[in-house]
């Protein structure tokens, strides 16, 4: 396209050079303005050759740097929570009894006291529980210790382990719970008893510089000797375990059914909280009545007045 308009503008100079020429021969003088025409004509020329043999510049694109975004991501379906069988999914490795424990329900201590509660666990099991077996914390205040610990030892069918952990008392008043369960190696937690239920520490923070101490629970068991069959003489002992939530001296007094109270009295000083276990006997002979509703028990008679259940036997022999 630019060699045509060459080819016309050299064409068009031509003819107006001619033109000039026949007007100079009939005697015209139009010379300055006939220059300046053929100039400007020149310089038009000289531009678009310009233009046209010039090539065009390579057009240099702008050096971009990429921004990188980081996407969110979204799950398709929302997590589910962990979770946490209480059975004995896990096969016959996940079965514990509770033997006994310290730190009594409802012991009373000081914001922030450091305390130490054990579990006396039985395996109930066929298994060897070895130490990839964990003590996972459950529910309730973890009371300042770990979520996971590992069994501190290997322990075998029918052993007994004591499971202490250190724990320590919140800053603020009041009553707190911390459950506890076993896991085997494969994740299967549970408990103990036939419910496979969390052992627990639970206790009381107060403030108070005398807080109020007591009597918080009385637990019976009755032995009958000989467990069966009717002899000359028959004893039922029962054993009677007083539980106090701190240092306390108290005294009680036994009663029974057939309205014999001597020698029943008795003191106990507890220097800590914890457990305490006294007993009494009734003997009965061969030929005594049969009865369903014979009974003992023991009432806290100080500091506090405090009554208890009464724990029943029956005696059927003639």
């Amino acid at each position: 396209m630019f060699k045509l308009i060459k080819s016309n503008l050299i064409n068009t100079i031509l003819v107006t050079t001619f033109l000039v020429a026949a007007c100079n021969g009939a005697g015209t003088s139009n010379d300055p303005f006939i220059a300046t025409a053929v100039a400007q004509t020149v310089a038009a020329q000289n531009a678009a050759s310009q233009a046209t043999d010039t090539p065009a510049p390579t057009q240099t694109q702008a050096t971009q740097t990429p921004v990188q975004f980081i996407p969110t991501l979204t799950p398709l379906v929302p997590p589910a929570s962990p979770t946490r069988p209480i059975s004995n999914s896990g096969g016959a490795c996940a079965s514990a009894s509770l033997s006994s424990e310290t730190v009594p329900d409802g012991t009373i201590y000081k914001p922030g006291q450091v305390f130490t509660k054990t579990w006396q666990i039985t395996n109930t099991s066929t298994c060897v529980w070895n130490t990839g077996y964990k003590i996972v914390f459950w529910s309730g205040d973890v009371l300042g210790g770990a979520y996971v610990y590992d069994l501190p030892q290997a322990t075998g069918p029918g052993a007994t382990i004591p499971i202490a952990l250190v724990l320590t008392a919140p800053l603020t008043e009041g009553t707190y719970k911390s459950e506890w369960m076993l896991q085997t190696p494969d994740g299967t937690e549970f408990g103990v008893g036939s419910y496979s239920a969390p052992f627990y520490a639970k206790i009381v923070v107060s403030t108070a510089e005398a807080p109020e101490y007591s009597v918080t629970s009385v637990v019976y068991d009755v032995v009958r000797t000989p467990a069966t069959g009717c002899p000359t003489n028959t004893t039922y002992t029962v054993y009677a375990t007083f539980t106090t939530n701190g240092p306390l001296e108290f005294s009680y007094l036994w009663t029974q059914s057939d309205g014999n109270s001597q020698d029943g009295k008795g003191t106990i000083k507890m220097t800590a909280a914890g457990s305490k276990t006294v007993s009494r006997e009734w003997k009965l002979h061969l030929g005594a009545s049969p009865n369903d509703n014979r009974w003992m028990a023991v009432t806290v008679t100080s500091p506090v007045y405090m009554e208890f259940p009464r724990a029943g036997f029956s005696y059927n022999c003639q």
